[in-house]
């Protein structure tokens, strides 16, 4: 049996395990945490409040694939595209993940102390929400809802560390964040489907069913119509309409995409989700 102690021979299986190799799960928590620090700050966020943020993205995302793959030990191997995982070819012990998981965790309330108090106890909220919404997909067939407050946390972080306030905007940026992950993790579940339901497992892309395509343009819709909302409380400038509007293409082109289910190119619009994050970023630093 492997040992509890993480062991510097199975770096590369550690690295497998945060997902180091495949960073979209890193971009995607990212923008929407980027475009609250530039929104709460007026286009002038701290230096100090950029790189924890940015860093603790990319921790807690690792930390919550770590969490996943314990948490999906025992199926994964009977999932084509999870099969080779760590965890699931015994490659790395459960006590180790658990460790890994911990560490990551610690490094980074390690950077949320540099914050204010305020935004220190927000941040367990995001802990509990990372943590817990691996186990959800065995109870509920909406664990991306979860996962989309997962991915949302930073927003209300942000605006408490930059203006000490959580103002009902950061909300709306909650809520607008939240749609839009659940339409694009619903289309990383639409890759699964048809393992998780031999398996057991639960998804927005089950519940949905022949409609998953409908909903996923009505969440879009949403999200694009809050995000439109906000900008204009902002009095955001012409180039952030200029992105509004090439994001929106971005979303048609991948809604027309999915329309043949096929699992590569469901999950290569999953991916391409990236582009409607950063090209908004663009426009909220340029407007």
């Amino acid at each position: 049996m492997k040992s509890a102690v993480l062991q510097l021979s199975n770096y590369p299986e550690y690295k497998q395990l945060m997902r180091l190799d495949k960073p979209i799960g890193t971009f995607l928590l990212l923008w929407p945490t980027m475009w609250s620090l530039w929104l709460a700050s007026e286009g002038s966020p701290s230096l100090l409040h950029i790189f924890v943020f940015a860093m603790g993205t990319f921790l807690m995302r690792s930390a919550g694939c770590v969490i996943n793959d314990f948490a999906d030990r025992k199926v994964d191997g009977a999932v084509k595209r999870t099969a080779l995982r760590p965890l699931a070819r015994g490659a790395v012990s459960s006590k180790e993940a658990l460790c890994l998981f911990f560490v990551l965790v610690l490094l980074s309330f390690g950077l949320v102390l540099l914050l204010n108090w305020q935004t220190i106890l927000l941040s367990v909220g995001g802990v509990i929400l990372a943590a817990m919404y691996p186990f959800m997909k065995r109870y509920t067939h909406l664990p991306q809802v979860v996962l989309g407050a997962a991915f949302s946390w930073g927003i209300p972080m942000s605006f408490m560390a930059e203006s000490g306030e959580v103002p009902m905007i950061a909300w709306y940026l909650f809520v607008a964040n939240l749609l839009w992950t659940v339409a694009y993790d619903t289309m990383y579940a639409m890759v699964d489907r048809d393992d998780d339901l031999k398996i057991g497992i639960k998804s927005t892309a089950i519940l949905f069913g022949k409609w998953d395509r409908h909903i996923i343009a009505l969440l879009n819709l949403g999200f694009m119509a809050i995000m439109a909302s906000v900008a204009l409380m902002y009095s955001l400038g012409i180039w952030f309409w200029v992105a509004f509007g090439i994001a929106a293409m971005v979303l048609l082109y991948l809604q027309k995409e999915i329309a043949s289910r096929d699992r590569d190119t469901c999950f290569k619009s999953f991916l391409n989700n990236n582009y409607v994050g950063l090209v908004l970023f663009v426009g909220i630093l340029l407007g």
